[in-house]
């Protein structure tokens, strides 16, 4: 009997140390083999490329149904779509990393403190209700300037630009410089009773190669990371504008939210770099609407405060990509990573103090 009691009191005491134990060291998730695996979507990527741009002809019917669609359709011809556009896959993807942030605390880059059920901690995300006013205070300039502004895209003719801004066409021999095609001269609608407002915008009536979507793709996106580069580091160095860009490091960790904290300035800044990276390459409209999600995607990404197991870095050759990691860092120190996507600008920095510091075999990036 005595036996009894005592192998019933020490499994007992085994089982209260074992659940002491999964307690303090809770078990750590693993991702699948076949989900962690770097190469699939490295694969993918690489399959994209490599077929857009040599084998354009396998992707020529499915453009081309997909782009007479969108000319016919009154939402696509409207010209405040590109904005909407914006709002929407911003919204949805950013929705998605929340989900991710608040649903899956083993992927952050700073581990969650511990907290009782009787003391929760208090999540960073803010609700949608108590976002209306940074809603209003991204669309409304964007929406001024769609509804005042005649919009301008390459390999549309200059007579169709002139009828969606309210203008009468022009035959050939009257051009004029009334209205230039080049995005650098900006062009007001003309207003009249009958036409208060630019509402639609004139699209070119032919499709992209895919050739020319990738290419146009990679291009505006190198564009854009080296001219924000430059803004970035403009907004970390001049007394009036680190006040404009102190409220976008007023946390003590990054989450998805933290992309779009931004002053009214630093807001149009990033809008018009992304706008001038394809107007200067002349980016057909369609490259314009799949830049948008891709564009959201990586800035989301890099503000997103989450150790992905497929984020762009790792996906890209090592050293390439910025990523989560890279970017929180700058957040928290303040210091390089000027760069939004890319490393080779923070690279070169590092090479130049090197340079002047007489170190001329600087030139990688110290690993943090």
């Amino acid at each position: 009997m005595s036996t009894k009691t005592i192998t019933t009191s020490e499994k007992k005491s085994e089982n209260q140390k074992e659940d002491l134990e999964t307690t303090s060291n809770p078990p750590k998730i693993r991702t699948p083999i076949f989900i962690s695996s770097i190469w699939i979507p490295r694969l993918i990527l690489i399959t994209l490329l490599t077929t857009t741009i040599l084998l354009p002809s396998l992707y020529e019917p499915f453009l081309s149904k997909i782009y007479t669609y969108l000319l016919t359709s009154p939402i696509y011809t409207l010209s405040t779509f590109e904005t909407l556009e914006t709002v929407l896959c911003y919204a949805l993807l950013e929705g998605i990393y929340n989900y991710k942030y608040l649903y899956q605390p083993y992927l952050h880059l700073t581990p969650p403190t511990t907290s009782t059920p009787s003391t929760p901690k208090p999540s960073p995300l803010r609700p949608p209700h108590k976002r209306l006013l940074e809603l209003l205070t991204y669309i409304t300039p964007l929406l001024i300037l769609d509804l005042t502004l005649i919009k301008k895209y390459a390999n549309v003719p200059l007579a169709s630009i002139r009828s969606s801004g309210g203008y009468s066409p022009l035959l050939p021999h009257q051009q004029n410089t009334i209205i230039h095609l080049t995005f650098l001269s900006p062009t007001l609608h003309n207003f009249t009773t009958s036409s208060p407002l630019q509402t639609t915008r004139a699209l070119p009536p032919t499709p992209p190669s895919s050739r020319r979507l990738t290419l146009e793709l990679l291009l505006s996106l190198l564009i854009y990371d080296s001219l924000f580069s430059l803004t970035h580091f403009l907004f970390h160095h001049i007394p009036l504008l680190k006040n404009h860009h102190k409220p976008h490091h007023t946390h003590p960790t990054t989450n998805p939210q933290i992309t779009n904290q931004l002053s009214i300035l630093e807001r149009l800044s990033l809008i018009l770099l992304a706008n001038f990276s394809l107007n200067i390459i002349g980016s057909h409209v369609f490259t314009r609407t799949l830049f948008v999600p891709v564009f959201l995607d990586l800035l989301i990404q890099i503000h997103c405060g989450l150790d992905l197991p497929w984020g762009y870095e790792k996906v890209l050759p090592q050293g390439w990509g910025v990523g989560a990691r890279k970017h929180a860092e700058h957040h928290r120190t303040g210091e390089g990573g000027y760069e939004p996507f890319f490393m080779w600008w923070d690279r070169g920095l590092v090479w130049l103090r090197g340079v002047r510091n007489g170190d001329f075999g600087v030139g990688k990036v110290k690993k943090r």
